[in-house]
This record gives C-alpha cells, sequence and structure tokens, in this order.
C-alpha cells in the first residue's frame, strides 16, 4: 500500500503548491504530516486508500496526543488530513471524506512576543553605530534588513524574496509577495528609506565585488558599449540570482531565510524579554505599535497580508495586554 499511497499523497502536494500557491515551508509541513499517516495507517493494517477511515484517523492523533505533541501541532496535522481527504473525494479516489468529520482541540494561541518601542529604538541605534564604525557591507546590510522588517511588518519568506524591482523608493513602498500567492504593497517610513537606500548604493555593489572572482564582470553591471569585442571571462561563482535579489549573502547569492534568523536571534539577545527570537517578532512588534498608535485593525489586516480579520485581532489582545499592564503599574488605585 505504501508505494501507491505515496504516489497519491505527492499528487496532492503538487496540487497545493501549484493551485492553492501553498508555500515550500506549509507543502513541507503537509509532507511530513501524511507520512506520518501513512506510517501508522499501515501499522494498523491499511492496505488501500479507501480504508483510511475516520476511526484511523481519531486513533492517529490520538496517538499523536499521547506522544506528547503540542495542541498546535494536532490541529495542524488535523487540517493536513481533512486537505488531504477532500482533495481525494473530489478526485473520485474515494467515495466518502471521511476528514470531514475530523475535529482536533483547537490550538491555544499565546500571545506573541512584542519588543518595547524604547528598546528597539536602542537596538537599532546600535546596529547602525556598529556599519558606522565597521563601514562592512553586511553591517550595512543588516541595518535595512532590520528597519525593513520592522517598518514593514513582513514575513522572513516575503523579505528575502524582494528583488530590485520590487522597491519604489521615490514613494516608499515594497510590493511583495505573501502566502497563497497574493501580492501587496506596503509601505516603510524614512529611517527604513535611508538604511535602505544607504544599502543599494554602498552595501550592495561592494557585497558583489567581493563576492566576484578577479577577471569577472560583476552581474548587474553596464552593458558593454554596441560592438565592442565581447571580452572573455572566468565563470562567476556565485549564483545568478544576485542579479534581481534585493538582499545578497556574504557571497553574493540571494540570502536565505537561514541568515536572517540568525542576525535577528543575535540581535534579540541583547533585549530584555521573553519569548520567540525570529523574524516574526518584527512583524507582531509592528502590528502591535500600529494599533497601539490608533491604525484601523483592517487597514493592518491588509498591511500583514492577513486573508481573516480574525488572525489579525490577536494584536488586539496584545495590545488590551498592554494597557492592562501599564494599568496595573501606573494607577494608584490598581
Amino acid at each position: 500500500m505504501t508505494a501507491p499511497l505515496d504516489s497519491i499523497v505527492d499528487d496532492y502536494l503538487a496540487h497545493v503548491r501549484a493551485e492553492r500557491g501553498y508555500s515550500e515551508h506549509t507543502v513541507a509541513a503537509y509532507r511530513a504530516d501524511l507520512a506520518d499517516l501513512l506510517r501508522f495507517a499501515e501499522e494498523h493494517g491499511v492496505v488501500a486508500v479507501s480504508e483510511i477511515d475516520l476511526p484511523i484517523l481519531r486513533d492517529w492523533l490520538w496517538a499523536a496526543t499521547e506522544r506528547g505533541l503540542t495542541r498546535a501541532t494536532i490541529a495542524r496535522r488535523a487540517a493536513s488530513a481533512r486537505g488531504f481527504t477532500a482533495w481525494m473525494t473530489r478526485r473520485g479516489l474515494v467515495p466518502i471524506d471521511h476528514g470531514a468529520r475530523l475535529r482536533a482541540p483547537r490550538a491555544q494561541r499565546a500571545l506573541p512576543r512584542v519588543v518595547a518601542a524604547p528598546a528597539l529604538d536602542e537596538a537599532l541605534a546600535g546596529l547602525e553605530a556598529r556599519a558606522v564604525a565597521t563601514h562592512d557591507p553586511i553591517d550595512v546590510r543588516d541595518v535595512a534588513i532590520v528597519e525593513l522588517l520592522y517598518a514593514s511588518g513582513l514575513r522572513v519568506s516575503e523579505l528575502v524574496g524582494i528583488d530590485l524591482g520590487d522597491l519604489d523608493r521615490r514613494r516608499r513602498t515594497v510590493r511583495v509577495v505573501g502566502k497563497g500567492a497574493k501580492e501587496r504593497v506596503v509601505p516603510y517610513g524614512a529611517p527604513a528609506a535611508r538604511a535602505l537606500d544607504r544599502y543599494l548604493e554602498d552595501g550592495r555593489p561592494r557585497i558583489i565585488t567581493a563576492a566576484t572572482p578577479t577577471g569577472a564582470t560583476p552581474t548587474g553591471t553596464a552593458a558593454a558599449p554596441a560592438g565592442a569585442p565581447m571580452a572573455r571571462r572566468r565563470t562567476p561563482r556565485v549564483a545568478s540570482t544576485r542579479d534581481d535579489a534585493f538582499f545578497l549573502g556574504a557571497r553574493g547569492a540571494r540570502m536565505g531565510t537561514r541568515g536572517v534568523y540568525a542576525l535577528v536571534a543575535r540581535l534579540l539577545a541583547e533585549i530584555p524579554g521573553t519569548g520567540p527570537s525570529g523574524p516574526h517578532t518584527f512583524r507582531h512588534t509592528a502590528a502591535t505599535h500600529l494599533l497601539d498608535g490608533g491604525a484601523d485593525l483592517r487597514a493592518v489586516q491588509e498591511f500583514l497580508g492577513h486573508a481573516s480579520l480574525g488572525t489579525t485581532q490577536i494584536y488586539t489582545h496584545v495590545s488590551a495586554e498592554r494597557l492592562k499592564e501599564s494599568y496595573r503599574t501606573a494607577h494608584p488605585r490598581a
């Protein structure tokens, strides 16, 4: 049963990637969930697609609970299974969608970590001072990354996917492609504009120069005049994606999410507070600061690229908690 079911899972994942626009991260999570489901089903004697019924699905989730998986993980696994069984039913592979009746515990939504504005200002000032002192193009780039993450509340995948043509420096906006392949245009402010301009005019060119072998022509430079003899060039050791990629790694190729995570983790380690230390913290912080400043909830929804207003409403809870904490510490009769 393994080979046929594996093939069906591959077809389903190709469907959600191409037709639903799911990110590679989401597709990888679905693949892991469904692979675990297939192993569990095989251990319980399932030999055909039609035998993956509701009791098997419920037992699979129960086994995950017994193994100590979090409610969020179990909820995601249930969603993976429901999507898979619904697709198989539409394709006529099974007569009944057993996953439609599958329920999982609602994931507990913890309040996200939010960095206070004074602490964030201090951290950004420290990054800026380092870039000025070292004049290192990587430090110049890092300032631009963090300023843009906070200014525009981007997801890390959106940030590393930016191309040169996506930035409108005159209007101070950046075009990104978010979840579900949905495109949106997001504004950024004056501090981010200064950091991005300096990166484009100084940091990025020096990264390319440092990454280009001696004798090679850096990509992105002006073309040779018409009629000029074509020079023989050594094959550059950098990825061609740097032609369009906005943020570059030290070797001149498009920067990946891992590098952004490492940068943000180092920065947040120096800021008081507990909780996650990834780039999403800046997204949470930007959204919360917008609401604290009086921004409309639906405007913040569009700013973040949320499909559902309910997803954005978590930040109203954050703002309320911050208000209550301020009240408890400041009001004499709290």
